[in-house]
C-alpha cells in the first residue's frame, strides 16, 4: 500500500487533537480584566478538564475538500508524550497503525507488513487533506513554554459567555506567534481558537462543541471543527462516539511490538 499524502493528513490531525487535549497549561500573567480569573486560573481550570493519564476512545473524521472522506479509528491516549491508533474503516486503510512516543513517529502499513518511521522534512510539511501539519502536533503540547498567557475581556459566543485568553509566543521559533481563545465561563472548555501569523493574518481557527460530562465532573467536547483559512475551502470534522478515561490498558499498545501485531 503507497501511503498518500492524505492518509498522513488524517493521522496528524488525529494524533493533534491528543496532544492538544494533554498538553500542559501555558505560562500565565496575574493580571485580567476587573471581575475576571486570571490567566492562570482559566488555564488550571481547562487542565482539569482537558488533560488525562489515560483515555481510550472511538472517533469518526470526516475531512471536506474537493472530495469528502470519512474514517473511523480507535485511539490510545497516555499522559502529554504517548498516543496510539488503529483504523477501524475504510476497508484500504483497515489494520493502519500509528504509534507516537514523544516525539518520535511510526507507522505500520499492513499490505506490505512493514514499520516505517516518520521524520525529517515530513515533521514540517504542511498535509493534504487535512488541516493540521506535523509542527502543530508536535508544539502543541509545549503551550506552557512556548506561550504567555492574559485575560483580555469577555465574548459572547453562539448564545455562551466566555473569558477571551490571549497566548504570545515567548520566541521566534513558535509556529503560530499568537492564539486567541474563547473560554466557556461555565464548563471551562476552550470552545473556540483562532491561530495567527506573525503579521497578524489568521491562519486556522479551532472550535469545539457538544461537551458533554464524564467522571469527577470532567467537561469535555465531543465534536470539534478545524477550519484552515489558507487553503480555502478546507475543513476537518471530528466527533467522539465513545470517551473512557483513567482506563486500564496493556502497556504493549505503546510498543514497536504492537504496531507489527497480526
Amino acid at each position: 500500500m503507497r501511503w498518500s499524502r492524505r492518509s498522513w493528513a488524517v493521522w496528524g490531525v488525529l494524533v493533534c487533537l491528543l496532544c492538544l487535549m494533554s498538553g500542559q497549561p501555558a505560562a500565565a500573567e496575574p493580571a485580567s480584566p476587573s471581575g475576571a480569573p486570571t490567566a492562570e486560573q482559566l488555564l488550571a481550570a481547562m487542565d482539569k478538564n482537558l488533560t488525562f493519564e489515560a483515555r481510550k476512545t472511538r472517533t469518526v473524521m470526516t475531512v471536506e475538500g474537493r472530495r469528502t472522506r470519512s474514517y473511523e479509528m480507535v485511539s490510545y491516549g497516555r499522559g502529554e508524550e504517548d498516543a496510539a491508533m488503529e483504523y477501524v474503516s475504510p476497508a484500504r486503510d483497515k489494520g493502519t497503525r500509528m504509534l507516537k512516543l514523544g516525539d518520535e513517529l511510526w507507522i505500520y502499513l499492513p499490505n506490505v507488513d512493514r514499520v516505517q518511521k516518520i521524520s525529517g522534512h515530513m515533521l514540517r510539511e504542511g498535509m493534504m487533506g487535512s488541516d493540521v501539519s506535523y509542527e502543530d502536533m508536535l508544539a502543541s503540547r509545549e503551550l506552557r513554554k512556548r506561550y504567555n498567557a492574559k485575560v483580555t475581556g469577555a465574548a459572547d459566543l453562539n448564545g455562551r459567555g466566555c473569558w477571551v485568553l490571549e497566548l504570545k509566543a515567548k520566541d521566534d521559533t513558535v509556529t503560530y506567534p499568537k492564539r486567541i481563545t474563547y473560554v466557556d465561563k461555565q464548563t471551562y472548555v476552550p470552545v473556540k481558537q483562532e491561530l495567527y501569523a506573525l503579521s497578524g493574518m489568521l491562519l486556522k481557527t479551532w472550535t469545539m462543541a457538544d461537551v458533554k460530562e464524564f467522571a469527577n465532573g470532567r467537561k469535555f467536547p465531543t465534536k470539534m471543527t478545524i477550519e484552515d483559512h489558507v487553503k480555502k475551502q478546507s475543513l476537518t470534522r471530528i466527533e467522539f462516539k465513545e470517551i473512557e478515561f483513567n482506563v486500564q490498558f496493556p502497556s504493549e499498545v505503546f510498543s514497536l511490538r504492537w504496531l507489527e501485531r497480526h
